[in-house]
């Protein structure tokens, strides 16, 4: 599973600005609470499971081990990004999470190939050390964006079209969690999905739809399809004035300098859920949707032919 030509610096996203970026996280800026760590963050560790993925292992032969998922009751933003456990619960009622987590974590070997999880447009890459390393975000149209962040390397460009199941990216461990973490925490690919401008639970609370194709709540792996979507269109008012609310001058003007109209909506949006104090208002990525309808579209962003499904890490009999 582990590409032999991968460095061990793109696995971890040792990019020059890494430093500075790093310091971003730990202690804020004028937008941006320090980041939060305690003792409760101990909890996530899973050593044996981190060993085995680093080594190329598949601790669950062909499913994909879940260490982590969405909080139903994060804390607020303003405390700033915490990685500690204390108030968690994820879609089932248990405390597979943190307090900050807004994803799903599938913990796989560095080299992974990661696929798309619906057909779309390729809106956005970041690779932003202080928050999930090397990013790939995906427009699958009607307002539904997913990224898969700590990657390694990416095999796509922006303004690409990707099929379902086409491969995008090779997984990694980019960004200050690695190093934060190293040897306690397995490798992952940190996967967000995005519904009308802000971050959702792909997984079903009850009384929820679950945006996974397949069984309730059991995604399956991606098979490649090659049908195409209508990407997710903007109203320019609306972009300009969502563009007006980032307090930042710097960042205001590096976003609208972005010529492709639906990239700089998208950016607006990937801002504005990544670093929602940078904003004048809360949850302001809203303001670009009139709505946005909980359906099963996504598959896992992974393929068929190498994963069956998935394992949540707490379930019994596991042991990370």
């Amino acid at each position: 599973m582990f590409y032999s030509d991968l460095s061990l610096r793109e696995v971890l996203g040792l990019t020059d600005s890494a430093a500075r970026e790093a310091w971003l996280a730990l202690r804020g800026d004028p937008g941006l609470p320090a980041s939060r760590f305690g003792p409760s963050s101990l909890r996530m560790f899973t050593p044996r499971l981190a060993s085995l993925t680093w080594r190329g292992k598949r601790a669950l032969g062909r499913r994909v081990p879940i260490i982590n998922l969405f909080n139903r009751t994060p804390t607020p933003v303003e405390q700033g990004w915490s990685v500690r456990v204390t108030q968690v619960r994820d879609f089932r009622g248990k405390r597979l999470t943190y307090d900050s987590h807004n994803g799903t974590d599938f913990a796989v070997p560095p080299g992974t190939r990661v696929v798309a999880a619906a057909p779309g447009v390729v809106v956005a890459k970041r690779s932003e050390y202080n928050r999930g390393g090397l990013k790939l975000y995906l427009d699958h149209g009607d307002g539904l964006l997913t990224s898969s962040n700590h990657l390694a390397r990416s095999l796509v460009d922006v303004g690409a079209r990707v099929a379902r199941g086409q491969a995008i990216a090779l997984s990694g461990y980019s960004g200050i969690d690695a190093l934060a973490s190293f040897g306690a925490v397995a490798p992952h690919v940190h996967f967000n999905v995005y519904l009308g401008g802000v971050q959702v639970d792909p997984f079903a609370a009850p009384g929820e739809c679950s945006l996974w194709l397949g069984e309730h709540n059991l995604p399956e792996p991606a098979r490649t399809s090659e049908q195409d979507t209508e990407p997710t269109r903007f109203d320019d008012v609306n972009v300009a004035a969502l563009l007006a609310q980032l307090r930042d001058p710097a960042r205001r003007t590096a976003l609208g300098a972005i010529e492709d109209p639906a990239q700089r909506a998208w950016q607006l949006v990937i801002e504005a859920t990544t670093y929602p104090t940078r904003f004048a208002v809360p949850e302001a990525g809203r303001a670009l949707f009139s709505a946005a309808v909980r359906a099963p579209r996504l598959t896992l962003p992974f393929a068929a032919n190498e994963w069956n499904g998935v394992a949540f890490a707490d379930d019994e009999g596991f042991r990370g």
